[in-house]
């Protein structure tokens, strides 16, 4: 399997997850000039940007540890732009979310960090 397909299965398994933990998914994949937001999603009164990063290996830290400083800008930028294209939704508290996904014995592992980091 290819990193895109990788990528994208891990996509769909943190928003099942995220789904089963009562999230509501709004968009997938949210793209604009500066970047993408993978996953947009709504935790009650809350507009959830979510970042989900696989990591296969751990060698150079896990994916919650790559999401850094500039990866966090290119985020909050992305969603600045959202929130001008849906004002509705700038109404809402919003925060955001980091969901990594590795492998471990049983299969996939998922580390959901909710407010991962602010503006």
């Amino acid at each position: 399997m290819d990193a895109i397909s990788r990528g994208r299965e891990a996509e769909n398994l943190a928003c099942q997850y995220l789904e089963q933990q009562g999230l509501r998914l709004v968009s997938r994949n949210y793209r604009c000039r500066r970047g993408e937001i993978d996953l947009i999603m709504t935790d009650r009164e809350n507009l959830v940007f979510i970042e989900v990063r696989y990591r296969s290996r751990s060698h150079y830290g896990s994916g919650a540890e790559s999401v850094q400083y500039r990866k966090q800008q290119k985020l909050i930028a992305c969603a600045h732009n959202y929130l001008q294209r849906n004002p509705a939704a700038a109404r809402r508290p919003g925060r955001f979310d980091v969901v990594a996904v590795s492998p471990d014995r049983d299969g996939l592992d998922i580390q959901w960090i909710p407010n991962a980091f602010t503006l």
